[in-house]
């Protein structure tokens, strides 16, 4: 399949070599310049990378960027021919997922809102898990990309409302994580080692996955990103923008966008999300050997 792949990220580079190494035809575009892709064309614009399509793919940062790649001067929605199914692999607001399908079915092609989850690994392998949004017969038009680049479909239902399982399912990574970096910070203030908490938590019904992931990364102090923590506040964003649109009280995310905010103000915004622990080492008054930008 003759497929655009537009943004090469720490997620949509692993992605649309994955799609290269499957056999598709792939030519991709980055905002940076520079980026490259094995087995792919690299395009200069979001509009070149379009022209011939059969699906285009997106995977930037934000609806701003979302809108911009699709709508803006070389956008790729000035291109799209009939029967293009445009996929869009990013995190951001559900109605505005609606509204980018309104257009692009009015140009006569259709439209999927698919993000993913996995981190960079499962981008590398192949791996993720998508929340997908749009009509069967679209998804069942890409599955073969799908399958290229994750092990998991779930079709949630129409437009916008994979955006809405993946905020949900970040609510509770976000939260989860926090649970376990406060518990981790207690332990530590109280004298009992990290690695010993760890392996309790690992060993009980405190087990999760967000805990088995992170776990070595944290106790090895290295908070590369694996999902930059400026990214998870911006679907935090998203997510407390749903809920107040919904009349929904989130208090526990209420509490855990403060300390993003603070770990952004403090510099961390470029790290794993999982440096939001530094923030609470320092308010406890935890010197820990290493830092967060290790």
């Amino acid at each position: 399949m003759r497929v655009a792949f537009l943004g090469l990220g720490i997620m949509g580079q692993p992605m649309a070599a994955n799609l290269a190494k499957a056999g598709h035809d792939v030519v991709a575009w980055n905002r940076s310049p520079g980026k490259t892709v094995d087995g792919a064309r690299i395009a200069a614009t979001p509009a070149e990378a379009a022209a011939d399509a059969e699906a285009v793919w997106l995977c930037v940062s934000d609806t701003a960027a979302v809108n911009e790649v699709l709508w803006g001067e070389n956008g790729a929605g000035s291109v799209l021919k009939p029967g293009v199914v445009v996929v869009d692999s990013s995190t951001i607001s559900p109605s505005a997922e609606r509204q980018n399908a309104e257009r692009i079915r009015q140009a006569g092609g259709d439209y999927i809102d698919a993000p993913m989850t996995g981190s960079k690994i499962g981008a590398r392998d192949a791996q993720l898990v998508f929340m997908v949004g749009g009509e069967s017969a679209s998804i069942e038009k890409v599955r073969p990309l799908f399958e290229a680049m994750g092990k998991t479909v779930h079709h949630v239902g129409g437009i916008g409302l994979g955006q809405a399982a993946k905020l949900a399912q970040n609510l509770q990574n976000a939260v989860i994580f926090e649970s376990f970096a406060e518990g981790l910070m207690l332990a530590t203030k109280l004298g009992v080692p990290p690695e010993t908490l760890v392996g309790i938590v690992k060993s009980t019904m405190t087990k999760s996955g967000v805990v088995e992931y992170k776990s070595p990364f944290v106790l090895n102090r290295d908070f590369s990103p694996n999902f930059p923590l400026k990214l998870m506040y911006k679907d935090i964003k998203l997510m407390l923008e749903a809920a107040r649109e919904n009349r929904v009280k989130l208090p526990a995310l209420e509490t855990v966008a403060e300390i993003y905010e603070v770990a952004i103000e403090e510099g961390h915004e470029d790290l794993d999300y999982a440096a939001t622990l530094t923030i609470l080492e320092k308010w406890a008054g935890i010197q820990v050997k290493g830092t967060a930008a290790s």
